[in-house]
C-alpha cells in the first residue's frame, strides 16, 4: 500500500497531461483510494485506465472501452451505465438475430420445396442469390458467468475468536494495547484504517499467522478457519500445474470434482494446465481461493481478497459469500465487497478502536464518511 501510495505521488507531482494506470486501487487504503478518487475527478487532463472496481469508475469515467473477441466499443457513461447499455444492445442483437433466422428458415424451405420443380427454377435461383448477399447477424456473444456455492460448513460454537487484553508491537511503535473484541457465529466484521493501523496484524493475531506479545487469541469450539493473507498467492508451488496443486490440497476428491472446482474459478479446458509460476496475480489469487474455500471452513478471514481478482470473479466470490452460513472477519478497499457482506465495523483509529453494530452502508450513514481517515 505504501509502495502504491509512493508510485502515484510521484507521477501526480510530474504534473502530467494524460494519465495512463493499470489498476491504480490495488493496494491502496480506502482513504487513499477516496482521495485519488477526488483528484481523479477535478483532473483536467486526459485519463486512461484499467479498473476492476466498480465504485471507483462509476464516479471517475466518462467513457468505457469495451475489448471483447479480438474488437473494440466504446460507450459513453461510467460503468453502471455501460452496463445498462451492453445489456440493451445484447437484447436488440439477439432480436434481430432470431428475426434473421426465422427469414433465412423460411427461404431455405422455400428453395428446398421447390428446387426441382422447373417452373420455380427462377424464383429459386433469385432466393439463393438474394441468401448469399444477405449480411449474417451474429448472436451475442454469451460471457462465460462462474459461479460457485459452498457445501455446508460445520457448525461452530457461538463464540467463534476472543481476544482477551492483547498487547502487540513491533520494536517502539505499539499497535494493539490491551484489544479486547470478539466474533461471534454469522457475524461478519469489515476491519477499517489506514494503512499501518494495524488491520493486517489483527487477522494474522486471530488466524495464528503471528502471537501476541500479551494477552490471549482463542479460537471456540468446532472452528474450522480459513485464511487468506495477501502473501498467500506467494506461497504456492511454481512447479506445479493448477490441477496439481488443487490434487495436492485435496488428495480424495475425484478429478471431475476438482475440474469443476477448477471451472468455478475461471479455469477451464487447458488452463488447469498453466504451471504456477505462469499465472498472473488474479488467476493465483483465485486459485488459492479455491483451495480454500472447496472444503469449507466455517471462519473466514479475508486480507484484501479481491485484489488482482477481475469483475466477473468479483460478483461471484461476492454472490457466494453472501450465502456462507459462517463468521467472516475482514479487510478490504473495495466498497461494494464492504457493503454487501458486512453486518458489523470494526473501526481502528489513533484516537482509539470502535465497533459498529450494522455493517458498511449503516457505517458510512452513521459517521457520514466512507474511512475512518477521512475526518476533516
Amino acid at each position: 500500500g505504501w509502495k502504491m501510495r509512493v508510485a502515484l505521488a510521484r507521477i501526480l507531482l510530474m504534473r502530467p497531461d494524460v494519465l495512463l494506470l493499470d489498476e491504480p486501487s490495488n493496494h491502496l487504503d480506502l482513504e487513499s483510494l477516496i482521495w485519488l478518487e477526488n483528484y481523479l475527478q477535478g483532473f483536467e487532463g486526459a485519463l486512461m485506465m484499467t479498473s476492476h472496481d466498480r465504485e471507483f469508475m462509476n464516479r471517475i469515467v466518462t467513457k468505457i472501452v469495451e475489448i471483447d473477441g479480438g474488437g473494440l466499443t466504446t460507450y459513453s457513461g461510467n460503468f453502471e451505465f455501460y452496463e445498462q447499455q451492453r445489456a440493451q444492445s445484447q437484447k436488440q442483437q439477439q432480436a434481430q438475430f432470431e428475426r434473421q433466422q426465422a427469414m433465412l428458415a423460411k427461404e431455405i424451405k422455400f428453395i428446398e420445396r421447390f428446387k426441382a420443380r422447373a417452373s420455380n427454377a427462377a424464383q429459386v435461383q433469385s432466393r439463393v442469390k438474394k441468401l448469399e448477399k444477405i449480411d449474417r447477424v451474429e448472436p451475442p456473444r454469451r460471457r462465460q458467468s462462474v459461479s460457485f456455492e459452498f457445501a455446508p460448513a460445520p457448525r461452530s460454537g457461538e463464540d467463534v475468536v476472543s481476544l482477551r487484553r492483547v498487547h502487540k508491537g513491533y520494536g517502539d511503535r505499539r499497535i494493539y494495547d490491551g484489544l479486547d473484541f470478539q466474533v461471534r457465529r454469522k457475524e461478519r466484521w469489515c476491519i477499517l484504517g489506514v494503512n499501518g493501523a494495524g488491520k493486517s496484524t489483527l487477522l494474522k493475531l486471530v488466524a495464528g499467522a503471528d502471537r501476541p506479545d500479551d494477552g490471549s487469541v482463542a479460537l471456540g469450539g468446532s472452528v474450522k478457519l480459513g485464511y487468506f493473507a495477501q502473501h498467500s498467492m506467494d506461497l504456492l508451488d511454481g512447479e506445479q500445474t493448477v490441477f496439481q496443486s488443487l490434487e495436492e490440497a485435496f488428495p480424495q476428491a475425484g478429478q471431475g470434482s476438482l475440474r469443476s472446482l477448477a471451472g468455478c474459478f475461471g479455469f477451464s479446458g487447458d488452463d488447469v494446465d498453466k504451471r504456477c509460476r505462469v499465472l498472473s496475480g488474479g488467476e493465483k489469487a483465485r486459485l488459492v481461493m479455491a483451495r480454500m474455500l472447496y472444503d469449507p471452513p466455517n471462519f473466514l478471514v479475508l486480507d484484501e481478497p479481491t485484489n488482482h481478482l477481475d469483475m466477473a470473479t468479483k460478483e461471484m466470490l461476492v454472490s457466494a459469500l453472501a450465502s456462507f452460513e459462517g463468521a467472516m472477519l475482514f479487510v478490504s478497499h473495495d466498497r461494494r465487497f464492504l457493503a454487501a457482506l458486512s453486518n458489523r465495523v470494526l473501526e481502528l483509529t489513533p484516537e482509539g478502536i470502535h465497533q459498529y453494530g450494522g455493517g458498511y452502508t449503516e457505517y458510512v450513514a452513521r459517521t457520514g464518511r466512507e474511512a475512518p481517515g477521512l475526518r476533516e
